[in-house]
């Protein structure tokens, strides 16, 4: 065996290399198979996910929104008729049928909440419950309203089914999912309300205290001034 002493760097260099690259190749003939099977795996997955966002959640998303016209339509429509936008009819799917077919889309979940509100207007607080509950938030600004309106919504039915306490909980979460001078404070008003009507005193004046403090340029500021001046 050559004496590594006697061998000149840049050869020594050389012979490392080649050392490495041999091992490499080793490594490749003896797990070359099984190496190309994770890899084809690999792709298959990836190639499976695009193909399914591609030709199958994206033309189902697309089905949905057509789906949830009609209902819609009937919803906010002048004469506004809730149990045909939540039923429909040969005319067109109402929102539980496009819950029920396309629940997972975002069509399906934006019908969740209308179903919700529509067995408000109804006055079905159980359902009306069930439904809006069955909403899920979802992400970006714009959404976060929308998610925030959502959480609201289930504070206003419990407050019709007298649950005070748990209707300021859900009136002080809406108002922080979405923080702004508009929506935050009117949520906050309708926590102190609740707060008030559930007998927690203490917690109506921290709350109207705060919306006088942090939402001071709000309508509801000056509710919340009159409320605490009478204190």
């Amino acid at each position: 065996m050559a004496n590594k002493k006697n061998v000149p760097v840049e050869a020594q260099f050389d012979q490392e290399i080649g050392a490495a690259i041999d091992k490499t190749q080793d490594f490749f003939d003896k797990n070359g198979k099984t190496i190309t099977y994770v890899l084809i795996a690999i792709v298959a997955v990836v190639a499976a996910i695009f193909g399914y966002q591609k030709f199958v959640s994206e033309p189902r998303a697309e089905k949905a929104e057509a789906a949830m016209y009609m209902a819609q339509f009937r919803f906010e429509g002048e004469n506004a008729d809730y149990e045909l936008a939540l039923n429909g009819d040969e005319e067109g799917a109402g929102f539980l049928d496009v819950i029920e077919q396309y629940g997972s889309t975002p069509a399906g979940n934006l019908a969740a909440q209308y179903a919700g509100i529509c067995y408000m207007k109804l006055g079905d607080w159980d359902n009306a419950e069930k439904y809006l509950a069955m909403y899920k938030a979802t992400k970006g600004v714009p959404n976060a309203v929308v998610n925030a309106e959502n959480v609201g919504l289930q504070g206003d039915v419990q407050v019709q089914k007298g649950d005070y306490k748990k209707a300021a909980t859900l009136f002080v979460k809406a108002a922080e999912v979405a923080d702004n001078n508009f929506t935050t404070p009117l949520y906050l008003k309708k926590a102190a309300q609740a707060y008030a009507a559930a007998g927690d005193k203490a917690a109506a004046v921290a709350t109207y205290k705060r919306i006088a403090n942090e939402y001071a340029t709000s309508l509801e500021a000056r509710d919340a001034e009159k409320y605490l001046g009478e204190e």
